[in-house]
């Protein structure tokens, strides 16, 4: 299933947040993304809505098996094209915001030829 930039920014959002606090609760992606709470509010409803993020007792973040597919996913090309476009010359800060604009659009073909570039 192809989906939209922001639902893939917040599952990958949630992905780095587990990594970096364990649990991660709604106002921690609204915070990471700086995004308003309500705004993260009805993104969370739609991810739980299509199995992508479940809630536990506490109300934290869970990404369910499809949600952590396709988290991985675009966190493996954010980093790599942040990577790739480091190694030809741009600078980090700059990398980092166009990778995060290229992964949500770069074809899987394209994607494996970067992968594949000596490092």
């Amino acid at each position: 299933m192809k989906m939209q930039e922001s639902p893939e920014d917040y599952l990958e959002a949630i992905l780095v947040l587990s990594r970096e606090l364990g649990d991660v609760r709604s106002i921690d992606v609204a915070n990471h993304l700086g995004y308003s709470k309500p705004s993260i509010s009805v993104a969370m409803k739609r991810l739980r809505e299509n199995g992508y993020i479940t809630l536990d007792e506490n109300g934290h973040l869970i990404l369910t098996g499809s949600g952590l597919a396709i988290a991985l996913n675009i966190y493996e090309k954010h980093l790599v094209l942040t990577q790739f476009l480091i190694s030809i010359g741009v600078d980090e800060a700059t990398a980092k915001k166009d990778a995060c604009r290229i992964e949500h659009v770069i074809s899987d073909e394209s994607f494996e030829k970067i992968k594949q570039l000596p490092r």
